[in-house]
């Protein structure tokens, strides 16, 4: 019965408990070569790679399972390369952890319900909360608020 389970899940993509899981080569193939090593890898494409996202009000998905993470209203012009933020979403499933990487101290952030690597926090970023979440362009994907109530 447990194999049932397994390819019920390896099948939709998802636990049950809200978790999405898919093998290596699933997420290959949905993300492709550089969104599978930034997300999967935790890889950090190059600045300016993906700074043309349209400036509408709308929602930043993650590219890895969908869920909202940041609305358009906290975007903000920082300067790096990367889209930047001073907050997710209050319903986004953003969690944090330590990078120690590369010799430095910084805040990962990633998405809690697909695992996919986002980018990094930094204590640098605007008002109303100082932070400037720095996000890895090809983890994002843009959906344009629909205009209906």
């Amino acid at each position: 019965m447990a194999d049932t389970g397994s390819a019920a899940t390896e099948r939709t993509g998802r636990t049950d408990g809200g978790k999405v899981v898919k093998s290596d080569a699933e997420w290959r193939a949905q993300l492709g070569d550089l969104g599978f090593k930034v997300m999967r890898r935790h890889g950090t494409e190059r600045a300016g790679t993906h700074d043309d996202f349209p400036k509408e009000p709308g929602t930043f998905l993650c590219a890895g399972c969908g869920a909202p993470l940041f609305d358009q209203a906290t975007k903000f012009e920082s300067g790096t390369g990367w889209p930047s933020f001073y907050a997710p979403r209050e319903d986004a499933p953003v969690g944090e952890s330590e990078d120690t990487s590369w010799f430095m101290r910084r805040t990962e952030v990633h998405c809690d319900r697909c695992d996919g690597h986002l980018g990094h926090v930094f204590p640098d970023g605007p008002a109303p909360t100082g932070l400037r979440y720095c996000i890895n362009g090809v983890a994002l994907r843009f959906e344009p608020e629909t205009g209906g109530a």
